[in-house]
């Protein structure tokens, strides 16, 4: 049985989470950013990361050239966008059209739910990530399709697969550890409480991805922003 006050507690990050999200992609519609895949990260991201992310953007969302830290981070956050669109549709679809993981190995190479879902997540969050890679490397570089579209996938394999690693780590723990102690019954997409671990396990994709975006950045192949 769910705790009452683990419910409330899901339903109210969520509810912060959307109301950030809200915010700040009318934000978006008032200053849009010079960068125009930005308009779409800053709400996508303020999903998971909330007040704390509203107050980042509105202090260096539009900085010309902000210090270093700043563009690792937000270009962390750039990766970090195409994950977290791309596991509300993977979740969802998955949910509600449960057949759909056979594709992504479940009952022929995974016998879990979850670990199908997780596959499915990460191949749809690859296509989203290179396509939000491209429209913000291809019209830095003057690039056509085909040269932005393998920087694009340059760029964001390493960045996507790092952030994915935190991700899944944290939502291991949430579903392995934390859910059988305390709800002591699985928890799936339908339900507030997985949504609740998915922005934890988001905060925590982003510190993994963090270093690797330093590193990518600093060594020309993804853009700094």
């Amino acid at each position: 049985m769910i705790p009452p006050w683990l419910h409330t507690l899901a339903e109210f990050s969520l509810g912060v989470g959307i109301a950030s999200a809200l915010y700040l992609f009318a934000r978006m519609l008032r200053h849009p950013p010079k960068m125009t895949v930005m308009g779409f990260v800053w709400p996508l991201c303020g999903l998971f990361a909330g007040p704390l992310l509203i107050w980042f953007e509105r202090r260096w969302g539009q900085v010309e050239d902000p210090p270093w830290a700043v563009s690792v981070a937000k270009g962390t956050l750039h990766c970090g966008a195409g994950c977290t669109l791309a596991d509300i549709l993977a979740e969802t679809l998955a949910l509600f059209v449960p057949a759909i993981l056979t594709v992504f190995g479940l009952g022929w190479l995974w016998q879990d739910h979850l670990f199908a879902a997780w596959t499915f997540d990460y191949v749809l969050a690859l296509a989203i990530g290179i396509a939000f890679q491209y429209f913000a490397i291809a019209p830095m570089r003057d690039l056509g399709v085909g040269e932005g579209l393998r920087a694009a996938a340059k760029a964001d394999v390493l960045s996507l697969t790092s952030w994915q690693i935190g991700m899944y780590g944290t939502m291991a723990l949430a579903h392995f550890v934390v859910f059988p102690r305390i709800v002591g019954a699985p928890v799936d997409a339908g339900m507030a409480e997985f949504w609740l671990a998915m922005q934890v396990a988001m905060l925590g994709g982003f510190l993994t991805a963090l270093p690797v975006n330093h590193w990518l950045i600093k060594s020309g192949i993804k853009e700094r922003m």
